[in-house]
């Protein structure tokens, strides 16, 4: 594996690569073994100029092909295994969206959530398709510690729920592109019934007027797809961080401890 690698800005930069460069990039993609890298040995294993090792190291950031050898050799460690460029892919976009999570968490913010959470006598979560599975994912994991809460994934369920919600409820809703009619006419609905609101969204382009609280998450062209890797997997990182907080910071931590420890130990029984 390679430890703080400069494997991720390779991939990132690969489609701006000449057709040399993607020769050189290829090779240090899939290299497994120490070897040496000297210019003039890539020269002779390659069949590259010492101008294109230039270009190459320069269009991932470094001054020079002598520098990027050094961060090169500075964090590898050799494989046990091959690995291919699109195990890569998947990685480096895993590891970019926890880079950029870093960034978009607010601790207050966060802490607000779950006092909204803590204080609602119930608490619906509305979500479309895999925004769905996020929701239920939340329903799963907060039920364990004693909050009554629905997941719901059906248009007309959201849309006969936003009716009944009041005061007393909170409406949680997850979309990524913030565009989801059915997401958005019950968050609306909701909050003109006077009922506590938020959205967990990417986009930050609307200003969700009828949300009290607009949690961003990361994301990056064409993560809605799926093509890559599960477009919830932001969504998830900052319900785990919510989870963590409210189990470890939120009222009764004992009441919550012992609850959870009840609702593990149901799900093992026959």
């Amino acid at each position: 594996m390679f430890k703080q690698s400069v494997l991720p800005l390779i991939i990132d930069n690969y489609d701006k690569f000449t057709s040399v460069e993607k020769v050189i990039a290829d090779y240090f993609i899939a290299i497994r073994h120490r070897d040496d890298f000297s210019s003039k040995a890539m020269k002779e294993r390659l069949f590259v100029s010492e101008a294109s090792l230039s270009r190459f190291a320069q269009k991932c950031g470094f001054k020079g092909y002598r520098e990027f050898v050094f961060r090169f050799e500075e964090g590898f460690m050799e494989r046990t295994k091959p690995v291919s460029f699109g195990f890569q892919v998947v990685l480096n976009a895993y590891h970019e969206l926890l880079k950029q999570t870093v960034n978009y968490v607010d601790e207050q913010q966060i802490h607000r959530f779950c006092e909204m959470i803590n204080q609602a006598k119930h608490v619906s979560v509305l979500g479309i398709v895999s925004s769905g599975l996020a929701a239920k994912e939340m329903k799963s994991r907060f039920m364990r510690l004693g909050v009554l809460m629905d997941a719901l994934d059906q248009p007309d369920e959201m849309k006969m729920q936003s009716v009944l919600e009041d005061s007393h409820s909170l409406v949680i809703g997850i979309s990524l592109s913030g565009k989801k009619q059915e997401v958005i006419f019950s968050l609306k609905n909701a909050h003109k019934n006077g009922a506590k609101t938020v959205i967990i969204t990417a986009n930050k382009s609307d200003t969700f007027e009828y949300c009290d609280e607009v949690i961003f998450v990361p994301s990056f062209e064409g993560l809605d797809t799926g093509n890559i890797i599960s477009p919830q997997f932001p969504v998830l990182v900052i319900l785990d961080i919510c989870y963590y907080y409210f189990y470890h910071n939120i009222s009764n931590p004992d009441s919550r401890v012992e609850l959870h420890q009840k609702t593990v130990q149901i799900l093992k029984e026959e």
